[in-house]
């Protein structure tokens, strides 16, 4: 598909190298020519400089033919009013917005957008990473009858093997693992390190004995 990404930011370069790798054709825009410098060498998409402001910019960078676009610079006015001309005039189907200041998220939610606030959402996970334990819902399936949990591994389960953990949870099923940063799919003969990120998915009957198991209290 052809994606465009406004904004070459730190989130804007890593974005459109992201579409790239999976075979998009991907233009950036940029005011800023040193601001395409932040782009992986090994990115092969086009590169529009100027005024995203402009109709004769964005036109430039194929917008009258694009299947999706990203509006990710610092500024909300600008992704706001970019996105807008995306989505009424060019009828482009996907369109997403980030939000950079969380103050004006209910601005840009009143256009009915679709939004992603980094600095919301990285707060808020940094938050649930220091408090340490805490077991969390983070997908559910059906009515709720299947969910996916999230809980850091405790230091009592350090040096520990994952299928010993799980062996003690009724219907439980490991989904993923993440340590320093990456995650992979957890086999059951896993050691545990304190500290890692576990996502399993169970049943109520399930969390209820998970939690016991980590000694988490119901909230």
């Amino acid at each position: 598909m052809n994606m465009i990404v406004v904004g070459c930011g730190r989130i804007g370069s890593e974005l459109a190298y992201r579409l790239f790798q999976q075979g998009h054709q991907v233009t950036i825009v940029d005011n800023n020519t040193e601001s395409f410098a932040r782009l992986d060498p090994n990115f092969r998409g086009r590169t529009v400089e100027g005024d995203s402001f402009s109709k004769e910019i964005l036109e430039r960078a194929g917008i009258a033919n694009a299947d999706g676009l990203a509006a990710v610079t610092n500024s909300d006015t600008l992704n706001a009013v970019v996105a807008h001309v995306a989505r009424t005039i060019y009828n482009i189907p996907h369109v997403v917005v980030r939000n950079y200041d969380p103050t004006l998220r209910q601005v840009l939610e009143t256009f009915g957008f679709q939004i992603v606030s980094s600095t919301s959402w990285g707060a808020q996970r940094i938050e649930e990473l220091l408090g340490g334990v805490s077991l969390r819902a983070v997908f559910s399936a059906g009515n709720g009858e299947v969910e996916v949990y999230e809980f850091i591994v405790p230091e009592k389960w350090n040096g520990r093997k994952l299928g010993d953990l799980l062996s003690t949870v009724d219907s439980c099923l490991p989904v993923a693992l993440t340590r320093a940063g990456k995650s992979s799919l957890p086999s059951p003969d896993l050691t545990l390190e304190a500290g890692d990120v576990v996502n399993v998915s169970t049943t109520a009957r399930g969390i209820a004995d998970l939690r016991a198991c980590l000694g988490v209290e119901e909230v």
